[in-house]
């Protein structure tokens, strides 16, 4: 699994003109699965996400998490991230695993979240998705299950 972390001060993501998830502060997750990962991957990344120290304490020192920040998360599906772009000028995406098998998946990764304590927003797996953010820092990080 891939996840592109960006820490945000308010994020949405829209589906034919309808905002099907929103958050305030926290961070926004795009959320790429592969062929290979399981379970135990969605359940690293999970864990490795709700304790990752990247905001502010009163010093402005990056040493509280999500969890201690009182963030929320919005998560996107986001097959493209396993686009293979070394050849040619189109993407191959054979890495990205098939729906039937990333949707689960992808679904249990947001449970694991949840089931962390974290607030989790969604947006609609496989549609066509307009993801709004205010990026705050600018925080990215790129964490990967493997």
């Amino acid at each position: 699994m891939k996840v592109v972390l960006q820490r945000t001060k308010q994020a949405s993501v829209e589906v034919n003109n309808e905002v099907v998830g929103k958050i305030e502060a926290g961070l926004t997750l795009l959320v790429g699965i592969t062929h290979e990962d399981t379970n135990a991957d969605a359940d690293y990344l999970a864990e490795k996400i709700a304790h990752l120290r990247i905001f502010e304490d009163e010093n402005g020192k990056m040493n509280h998490s999500i969890l201690e920040a009182g963030g929320q998360i919005l998560s996107v599906s986001q097959f493209t991230l396993y686009g293979d772009c070394r050849k040619g000028r189109r993407p191959n995406f054979m890495e990205a695993a098939k729906p039937d098998q990333a949707e689960p998946l992808y679904q249990y990764f947001n449970n694991a979240l949840k089931s962390r304590g974290l607030h989790v927003e969604t947006g609609s797996f496989g549609a066509m998705m307009n993801v709004a953010l205010v990026n705050d820092g600018p925080v990215t990080l790129i964490l990967e299950s493997r």
